[in-house]
């Protein structure tokens, strides 16, 4: 799958970044610390979120997809500091 990054650029969806960013926003966060099983999970979950209806996703749809999949797994506070991050 290729995202389009905000600058026009089209890349590979590279999971490993999603994970390493999920992980930096939970090691921020106290008392929502996020293991890499969960993170890589979420990731997958995105993953696969995005590729069932859409054929160009942006690096915006990546980063709602992920914080609504943090928020639904009661991480509300990793959610935001992984929107901070993410900018």
């Amino acid at each position: 799958m290729n995202i389009t990054k905000r600058n026009g650029r089209v890349v590979l969806y590279d999971t490993e970044k999603i994970v390493k960013s999920i992980l930096k926003a939970g090691a921020d966060t106290p008392g929502e610390e996020v293991s890499r099983h969960l993170a890589s999970y979420i990731a997958d979950e995105v993953f696969a979120k995005l590729t069932e209806n859409s054929t160009i996703i942006t690096t915006q749809d990546v980063r709602e997809c992920v914080y609504a999949k943090l928020c639904q797994m009661g991480l509300p506070e990793t959610a935001k500091k992984y929107i901070e991050y993410a900018k």
